[in-house]
């Protein structure tokens, strides 16, 4: 008999009902893919949650293991770039939304998807990062493209008890900028504080509809919710100011104006971490490798088993949860 390995799968009835349950899978259950990975860490991502619980439309092939991102070693492969016993990384490409992901024993993939594990971080580290540590390195990027260094002034991040904007804050404050950090749970300001934030402020100070332009508060900042929060944190950019946008958890509407675009010259900066090219992904790990606190990551992460996937799915769309999880597969 072939191995057969745990995994969780979700389904559609012919009435399109969601389920969701844990069942055994082989090797031949798998989807196409030239390399073949024993995936040993995997995260819950708020991506994860609404797929999980079908909050919105993530996955798109049924049935599907859900699961965006993974670290773990190859079992086999046919691609020329990597070899049995190589440590890789997966974050995107449409795993865990077209493509089998990582809430399984295995995962075959296209070799051109995975980048290396960084030297001297383990599967775990790796996925403490995850794909939330990832954006958030995307977004750093992109505003030291744009100019946006500390001698700038401050810089927000919304949503900073979240993956994305933990480690946000968590790099951000290594590099030396002035994190000012936006929460709806203060309870976790003592968190934020040990992560780098100086200063920290209320959910409801950007929740709500804001003027066009608001009193200059920030150079620029990393945006995880969008709606009235993005809009407001744009109308509070200071001049050529710049906001990367990350994330959706207010709302996929932007309720602003041109105002600070034509009138103090701010950027808004996409991010996209599904499909980015390698290149940047490459570049994005690297510097999560020198730039990330590793010693943080503890503080950053809560670490579960497998058969605690689908719970934890529920709490992170339900904003239960801080920080990253790491399944330890």
């Amino acid at each position: 008999m072939p191995d057969t390995f745990k995994a969780i799968l979700v389904s559609r009835d012919a009435d399109k009902n969601q389920s969701v349950a844990v069942t055994d899978l082989t090797e031949a259950d798998l989807m196409e893919g030239d390399v073949t990975v024993a995936v040993e860490a995997t995260t819950v991502n708020y991506k994860d949650g609404l797929a999980i619980t079908g909050k919105a439309p993530v996955v798109r092939r049924w049935p599907l293991v859900p699961g965006v991102d993974l670290a773990g070693t190859v079992l086999s492969s046919d691609h020329p770039d990597w070899r049995k016993g190589d440590k890789v990384i997966l974050n995107g490409w449409g795993v865990g939304e077209t493509h089998h992901g990582a809430y399984a024993g295995r995962a075959r993939l296209k070799g051109d998807w995975l980048v290396p594990l960084p030297d001297g971080m383990s599967a775990h580290d790796a996925m403490a990062v995850g794909t939330a540590g990832y954006t958030a390195m995307l977004s750093v990027m992109a505003l030291e493209r744009h100019g946006i260094v500390p001698k700038r002034g401050p810089v927000i991040v919304t949503g900073a008890a979240g993956g994305v904007g933990s480690v946000a804050v968590s790099i951000l404050s290594s590099l030396g900028y002035h994190v000012i950090a936006s929460t709806g749970r203060s309870a976790e300001a003592d968190y934020l504080r040990e992560l780098g934030a100086a200063e920290i402020i209320a959910r409801e100070d950007l929740s709500g509809p804001g003027k066009p332009l608001g009193k200059e508060r920030w150079a620029g900042g990393i945006d995880a919710v969008g709606s009235h929060t993005l809009a407001n944190v744009l109308s509070m950019t200071s001049y050529g100011g710049a906001v990367a946008a990350c994330g959706l958890a207010g709302g996929m509407d932007l309720p602003s104006s041109v105002a600070p675009f034509i009138l103090r010259g701010v950027s808004l900066l996409g991010i996209d971490s599904v499909m980015a090219p390698k290149e940047l992904r490459l570049e994005a790990w690297r510097r999560i490798g020198t730039d990330l606190d590793v010693g943080k990551l503890a503080a950053l992460s809560t670490t579960i088993g497998f058969d605690g996937i689908i719970g934890a799915a529920r709490d992170i769309v339900e904003g239960k949860i801080r920080g990253r999880v790491v399944v330890d597969m």
